[in-house]
């Protein structure tokens, strides 16, 4: 009877379960982002479009599927093509809650109906919502749609709407390994957004099309794309990753190292710290073009947060180059075959063999001032049917190129180095401290560009008001930044 008693003396309790509910909460926010996107579509500020994609990015996995048939219905007018489309859509589910979510908030909002950007919206957020629940035939009829609606309109405030749905249109595909039934779809898209100087989209629409041809191993067509493709400032920082990430599996594909190490590492350096996978392939990719150079890369590339367990075979193939032990360097690559093939790197591994035979010689060219060919062959472990002929080219190869400082007596079969210089002597400690003054500008240069400056803020004063809503935004975007980076990649 106590117990009883306690629960009537104290009635506020019984109430917090139903302040508790997260469905009218994910509902209300809802709401409140198709406010902002209206706010956007009638002042014509682009930001405000991009904070509601920051917000349903936050939102994304409280989502569930009466949040957005309720939703779509109170922006959507019941008449139009659309909501009829995306409510068929959404799967239905059991309506016993329903009186639960239609509590009214404090604050009424009202959404203007009509505007195409609230329809492209409720396209984007059924989309993101039937991927997350692996229904991915809807989602590509959700796609197709939206793509459809979008060769209809030129706004400027539906342009990054427009970018997240063509890579959700992408990714979807992805899914279903049909990329290259929508190549000539994207390849229109980019044309309609060149023409609409959509740049955003234009970004957007490049990065999935070298994704879609490397996809398939069409590197020449990928190159011939992007070397013809429109150039101008990157907008977006994920979009210049990508970027970054797919000119640099150009490039070593096409043999220009240098260039390619260059991009890998810029990609890498600049990818968000959430965007654990994609640094991954940057590191891996860069790891094998490095080691392509002749150079070692440091071990604590292989030590990096979250990094180490992915990195491990890469790790122990620089170590068998880094030695010059062939035999290793063969036992390194076939037990992680399968590895190397789903990185798409065991051809380029296949190049190191030419680098292991050089790292090796080039130890043996130190360590001894007069070795005979036929121990060079044993050392390295040559395994044709003539490892003296073999070495012997071997060691002249290396001489024409530069790699070791020696001379071949062809009548005694020898190989003798000569004596190694003073490298402070030289030109190179000069060399390196100008790459690295030269890299320090750059990433100097590149951090002012990418700070961003509210317009006219020297030609007026902040009142308190406006400085109070400045720093909320500020607050909402570091909230919601992390997020955002993690959903991208």
């Amino acid at each position: 009877m106590t117990d009883v008693q306690m629960s009537d003396s104290e009635p506020q309790t019984a109430a917090a379960p139903v302040y508790a509910a997260p469905a009218p909460a994910v509902l209300h926010h809802l709401k409140e982002i198709a406010s902002v996107i209206e706010a956007g579509s009638l002042s014509k500020e682009v930001r405000w479009i991009s904070r509601a994609v920051r917000l349903t990015v936050a939102l994304r996995r409280r989502l569930a599927a009466r949040d957005v048939s309720t939703f779509v219905a109170f922006v959507l007018p019941a008449s139009s093509d659309a909501y009829a489309r995306l409510t068929s859509l959404v799967p239905k589910e059991d309506e016993t809650e329903m009186d639960v979510d239609t509590a009214a908030p404090a604050t009424q909002i009202s959404i203007k109906h009509g505007l195409p950007e609230i329809e492209i919206y409720c396209y984007l957020l059924v989309m993101i919502f039937l991927i997350d629940q692996k229904k991915y035939d809807d989602a590509k009829a959700c796609a197709t749609a939206s793509i459809a609606r979008l060769k209809n309109l030129n706004r400027r405030t539906v342009d990054v709407l427009a970018s997240r749905l063509y890579f959700y249109y992408s990714y979807v595909h992805e899914l279903t390994n049909s990329l290259a039934e929508i190549r000539g779809s994207l390849l229109a898209l980019h044309r309609m957004a060149t023409l609409h100087r959509d740049e955003l989209g234009q970004e957007t629409l490049l990065n999935l099309l070298l994704r879609n041809y490397l996809h398939y191993n069409l590197y020449d067509q990928a190159e011939k794309l992007r070397s013809k493709a429109p150039r101008f400032e990157a907008h977006s920082n994920q979009q210049f990753c990508r970027y970054l990430f797919y000119l640099g599996k150009i490039r070593t594909i096409q043999l220009e190292y240098t260039d390619a190490k260059e991009s890998l590492l810029q990609a890498a350096r600049k990818a968000p710290i959430t965007a654990r996978g994609f640094r991954i392939q940057c590191n891996k990719w860069a790891i094998i073009v490095r080691l392509l150079l002749g150079e070692i890369p440091e071990r604590t590339v292989f030590m990096q947060k979250g990094m180490k367990q992915a990195l491990t075979p890469y790790f122990e193939l620089t170590n068998a180059v880094r030695i010059g032990d062939l035999e290793l360097f063969r036992a390194v690559a076939d037990k992680f075959a399968s590895t190397f093939s789903a990185d798409r790197t065991r051809n380029l591994i296949v190049r190191l063999r030419h680098n292991v035979i050089r790292t090796g010689l080039r130890n043996i060219s130190i360590s001894y001032s007069r070795i005979s060919l036929a121990d060079i062959a044993k050392k390295l472990r040559l395994d044709s049917e003539n490892p003296v002929a073999d070495a012997e080219s071997i060691v002249a190869k290396a001489i024409r190129d530069g790699a070791i400082d020696a001379t071949i007596d062809h009548a005694n079969g020898w190989m003798v180095s000569k004596e190694t210089g003073d490298v402070y002597s030289t030109n190179e400690p000069q060399i390196a401290f100008n790459s690295r003054i030269a890299f320090c500008l750059n990433m100097h240069n590149e951090a002012v560009k990418a700070m961003r400056f509210p317009p006219n803020s020297h030609k007026e004063k902040e009142s308190a008001e406006k400085r109070r809503e400045r720093l909320q935004q500020e607050e909402e975007l570091a909230k919601h930044m992390a997020e955002e980076d993690d959903d991208d990649f």
